[in-house]
């Protein structure tokens, strides 16, 4: 008797249309895990991913995956000249305006990037860091002023706990599976991921919710009521399409 098996699950990425990821720079993570929802989604925010600057929290781009597991002590020690570990082959390979995305395999006792590899990854044109692990050389990291969002700060660095095995593969990541290629957001609120092949549709989407959502909040602090408002009823979409004939009015 034959047993059919599944289908492997795709990793390659399709295109984005020209103006998917401008639409969401302009939109918060709060908004995308909202369009997440409508769709099914429940499980986009990364768990203990929090801005290390929260004057710098935002970024957008397509994922780019570093994996880290448990430490092994044979396997882990400081790196020697010229040796390109997973970790170092990930700073280097990330292109310029997609997002790292580390599986730091929760490792809240070790920094899994410093100052250094943060500036050379701002260097080459990255656009942000997201992680469920720490980071250290956290003063450094901000004075570089490159994005990085992580779960906290340790002093150690990343042997003290785990080590580097995979870069560009599917990972967990604070509780969310993110593939290659998926769409990677952060805000003050933290970092969502969108899969790719969905992130026209949901940049759209979430564009137009942030546009009646600033209307709505100006009826509000107008002193308008929220019944029939939020969420709109015909006449408040009415209201609102005037609105936008006139051009969005403060």
């Amino acid at each position: 008797m034959s047993v059919d098996m599944p289908a492997p699950i795709s990793t390659a990425p399709g295109p984005l249309a020209p103006d998917t990821l401008d639409k969401l720079r302009q939109v918060s993570t709060a908004t995308i895990t909202m369009q997440l929802l409508k769709r099914g989604l429940r499980h986009g925010a990364i768990k203990r991913a929090r801005p290390i600057d929260p004057r710098n929290a935002r970024c957008v781009g397509p994922a780019y995956t570093l994996r880290f597991i448990p430490m092994r002590e044979d396997l882990s020690g400081p790196p020697k000249p010229g040796e390109m570990s997973p970790s170092r082959i990930a700073i280097e390979g990330a292109p310029a305006g997609s997002v790292l995305v580390i599986d730091g395999d929760d490792g809240d006792n070790c920094g899994t990037l410093g100052d250094i590899l943060a500036a050379r990854l701002k260097a080459r044109g990255v656009a942000g860091v997201v992680s469920d692990g720490a980071m250290r050389d956290v003063a450094g990291i901000i004075a570089v002023g490159l994005p990085v969002l992580a779960s906290g700060a340790a002093a150690p660095a990343s042997m003290n706990q785990v080590i580097p095995i995979d870069v560009n593969v599917p990972i967990g990541c604070g509780g969310v599976a993110v593939f290659p290629g998926d769409i990677v957001a952060t805000d003050l609120d933290g970092a969502v991921v969108i899969p790719r092949a969905i992130a026209d549709a949901l940049a759209r989407d979430a564009f137009e919710q942030e546009r009646v959502e600033r209307f709505v909040l100006r009826e509000v602090v107008g002193g308008r009521k929220i019944e029939g408002l939020y969420p709109p009823n015909e006449q408040a979409l009415a209201d609102y399409r005037k609105w936008l004939a006139a051009g969005e009015p403060q």
